[in-house]
């Protein structure tokens, strides 16, 4: 068999392999679809496309079907099921284009690893792994974020009044968020972290204003107390601990540090015992937020 055609029959069986990945972005397990002897098969034809001499090697055009597949499958089988929908069903939807792509993308980066080291020893192409992440931001978080942002905001909303909701939705976000450049400023978990920050601060000036005038002095103490334990419950659940800490910072601000002046003149009022008073303060003023 000559180089040329031999060439063309590893490009033909690569095909193949690539056709059979995509399937996993309509929710079907790698394992179902390639065996471990087709997954070495399609190693060994990218590795036999990479190492030609020019102008038989074949690793830019490699390179460029990589990103073609990539595009191909957000624009396909990503964007039209993300489109037109908001709340939980954007959420729901979002992680599991973002579960399936991530499935895909390991697969992929199989056939093409010995692609992804040749591109890192020559410094021609960043790791494969992250052109597929830039990839997915780029074609689908960068219109998508503010809707994700949205989303999530009106679903802690309601956990806080105590309304049933999905909190594994919340979990997987945050994860995605993390996954996509971690805490670092200008990542999307820094931003989603100010925004809920500043939302946090709103909602509960909102509750201290509330309470204040529905409950007596010891049994505002008291329901702070029980909501910083609750809050601390609910975040803990899908924040990470330091955006948990500083949640808690702000809802202990709000809700205990700005208002002391007003439960004492409250309690005055009352004519409550002000020594429970006190006991009751101290307890509120020391509680554990971190």
């Amino acid at each position: 068999m000559s180089d040329a055609k031999r060439l063309d029959e590893s490009m033909k069986t690569l095909e193949e392999g690539i056709t059979k990945v995509k399937l996993i972005m309509d929710g079907y397990p790698a394992s179902k679809l390639v065996t471990s002897e087709e997954y070495m098969r399609y190693y060994d034809c990218v590795y036999l496309l990479c190492i030609r001499p020019p102008p038989h090697d074949l690793s830019a055009d490699l390179l460029q079907r990589y990103h073609a597949v990539l595009d191909e499958s957000i624009y396909f089988k990503v964007l039209p099921f993300l489109k037109d929908k908001s709340g939980t069903s954007l959420l729901a939807e979002f992680l599991r284009v973002w579960a399936n792509y991530k499935a895909m993308v390991k697969c992929l980066g199989g056939f093409f690893l010995y692609l992804d080291r040749k591109c890192s020893d020559q410094k021609s192409s960043a790791p494969l792994k992250e052109v597929a992440l830039s990839c997915f931001q780029n074609r689908v978080c960068c219109d998508l974020l503010p809707k994700l942002f949205d989303a999530a905001l009106l679903l802690i909303s309601q956990d806080r009044r105590e309304e049933p909701i999905d909190r594994s939705l919340l979990q997987g976000l945050s994860t995605f968020f993390w996954e996509n450049g971690g805490p670092q400023k200008g990542t999307y978990y820094y931003m989603f972290e100010e925004k809920l920050l500043a939302d946090t601060y709103s909602c509960y000036s909102r509750f201290a204003s509330e309470w204040l005038l529905s409950y007596s002095s010891a049994d505002y103490i008291l329901k702070v107390e029980r909501c910083l334990n609750d809050e601390k419950g609910r975040l803990s659940q899908y924040l990470y601990p330091s955006s948990v800490e500083k949640l808690l910072q702000v809802v202990h601000l709000k809700l205990s540090g700005e208002t002391t002046s007003q439960l004492i003149e409250k309690q005055k009022a009352e004519n409550l015992n002000s020594t429970k008073y006190q006991e009751l303060l101290s307890r509120c003023s020391n509680l554990s937020i971190g």
